[in-house]
């Protein structure tokens, strides 16, 4: 008799989807707006955060980004333990990189309206570009 295919263990769809549900009950209770400053900060689109955050979908959350949504979500320390268990479940492999990944804060930047969304969809785009260039060059020079 043939074997199967390797494949994922039956577990790691739930898996991903127990961390989802933290991280989609957290945002939940957290204000409007919070899933596009997500989304900006990681240089993706909104419907990227809604795929992330949602238990329904088997796409698992990048381990580059689970501490930046981390810190622009204002996990609490609970809700921080319980995503991290999770995750550490869902993807042992990975675990290194979320407990040794950067520490990153989140901030706010008012820029001028330039009167047009075109223009000011570039200039969104090149600040966000800037600000991933500059964190590759900190993160370059610490190692």
């Amino acid at each position: 008799m043939a074997r199967d295919p390797v494949k994922e263990t039956p577990d790691s769809a739930q898996m991903v989807a127990l961390y989802k549900s933290v991280l989609q009950k957290v945002l939940d209770k957290r204000p409007s707006g919070t899933r596009q400053r997500v989304a900006a900060a990681l240089g993706k689109n909104r419907s990227f955060v809604s795929q992330i955050s949602n238990p329904a979908y088997s796409t698992p959350i990048p381990a580059a980004h689970v501490e930046q949504i981390m810190e622009i979500c204002h996990f609490s320390p609970k809700e921080r333990e319980a995503f991290i268990e999770a995750y550490a479940l869902a993807h042992p492999r990975h675990q290194g990189l979320v407990d040794k990944g950067p520490k990153v804060r989140a901030r706010t930047l008012f820029l001028p309206d330039l009167g047009d969304m075109e223009r000011n969809r570039k200039l969104d785009a090149l600040i966000d570009d800037f600000i991933r260039n500059l964190s590759d060059l900190v993160d370059d020079g610490s190692g």
